[in-house]
């Protein structure tokens, strides 16, 4: 039986090329979306370089001080995570950066950017950083304030050039200061926001005065427990910490927001304690999803429709030699379920393609996308799903035709 109604679904979609056409372009263009989109999402979260160690970490990369009147939120001073944050006595480290900030170079009368960070000792203990060359800069060079950096694997090749010539000892120059290189690592595309850099820096060579006792700065921060069972009592005494944090002149603010969430959350924080990050981007993604599948849906229903109306002559034919309703609509919610698989193989395809295309034009250095094959089983199900939604109703329609109205219709 299933063999017949395919025959018939291959027969009905070379009928009509057009509305065949239409149909599939819907279903494949809102699988490959989905699919690239998924893909983005995936590597931005689940990819744990240089994080390796994100199961027991909690993350600080939001301030917010707020007033009856004004608000000021952002990225932490190194005073407060050092002084307040590095009380805590469950973490086993504290590793501390600023955000990354660019700047301009020149070799050989070629303008090259850079984008520079600073960093703790921690951070390299922390953080588990793939080292091509080298080691990362010691506790003691950032004591005495030695001009060393690490520096990323796509910096030296734009610098030095493309050979593997090693670079340990030799000067890069940026925000015109020369740093001798202690180490060489695997870069870290722009979307890891909280690791990615060019260049690493002792935090005791920033511009910036890192010993100023106000709460806000350039900082972000990562809390290391000593296993996973410790995360939730380390978020504990940070919130208890954080609690009895005095407010900075209180004539402006009455409340200061702060929070040590996992990576997630951390991603998105928004940095107010009443409207979490969490919140705006999973309305976003609910929206953005049933944009992407609820037009293509009904645009599929209209179609479907239009379909039934035409063959409304081979339903009366069918009914009045006893065909029942239920046959009927069974037979043409299968026939959709084909159409929408047959949309949705070339959809994945076409999402192969297209992250390949992603890949190779690198807009987003380092970032390598890939389909996830978990996202990959979701979309199989979009399929079913669209063959399920879109056909329901215009079945229900085809069955209520009246057998002489469909007749007259011949």
């Amino acid at each position: 039986m299933l063999k017949n109604y395919f025959k018939i679904a291959i027969a009905v979609l070379k009928r009509r090329k057009f509305f065949t056409f239409i149909s599939l372009f819907g279903i494949s263009f809102t699988i490959t979306i989905l699919m690239v989109a998924t893909a983005f999402i995936d590597k931005v979260i689940n990819d744990t370089y240089p994080d390796k160690k994100r199961e027991r970490s909690l993350y600080i990369t939001k301030m917010e001080l707020r007033g009856k009147e004004s608000m000021n939120g952002g990225t932490i001073s190194y005073h407060f995570l050092n002084h307040f944050v590095g009380s805590l006595k469950t973490p086993v480290k504290l590793a501390i950066s600023s955000m990354w900030q660019g700047t301009n170079t020149y070799v050989n009368d070629k303008k090259i950017a850079i984008n520079y960070k600073y960093v703790n000792a921690d951070y390299w203990d922390v953080l588990e950083y793939d080292f091509i060359e080298g080691k990362p800069f010691t506790k003691q060079q950032i004591a005495n304030v030695e001009r060393v950096t690490v520096i990323s694997e796509d910096i030296k090749k734009q610098y030095f050039g493309n050979d593997d010539a090693p670079v340990l000892g030799k000067y890069i120059e940026a925000d015109n200061e020369k740093y001798r290189i202690s180490g060489v690592v695997k870069s870290v595309p722009i979307t890891s926001y909280q690791f990615y850099s060019d260049i690493y820096l002792p935090y005791t060579l920033s511009k910036t005065d890192y010993k100023d006792t106000g709460y806000m700065g350039p900082y972000m921060a990562i809390l290391l427990a000593p296993t996973v069972n410790d995360v939730d009592k380390m978020q504990k005494e940070f919130n208890q910490m954080a609690k009895k944090v005095p407010i900075p002149d209180k004539k402006m603010w009455d409340h200061l927001n702060v929070h040590a969430d996992p990576y997630v959350e951390s991603y998105v924080r928004s940095g107010n304690e009443q409207r979490s990050g969490m919140v705006y981007a999973i309305t976003a993604l609910v929206c953005f999803v049933l944009l992407v599948t609820l037009l293509p849906t009904l645009n599929l229903v209209n179609i479907n429709i239009t379909r039934i109306m035409e063959r409304s002559s081979e339903i009366g034919v069918r009914k009045a030699f006893g065909a029942s309703s239920k046959t009927l609509v069974y037979q043409f919610i299968v026939e959709n379920i084909i159409l929408t698989f047959i949309g949705g193989a070339i959809g994945i395809v076409l999402s192969f393609i297209a992250l390949q295309i992603i890949n190779r034009a690198e807009l987003i250095a380092n970032l390598n996308l890939s389909v996830n094959f978990t996202v990959l089983g979701y979309a199989i199900l979009i399929c079913l799903f669209f063959g399920l939604l879109s056909g329901v109703y215009p079945a229900w329609r085809m069955s209520r035709l009246n057998v002489v109205t469909a007749l007259k219709a011949q």
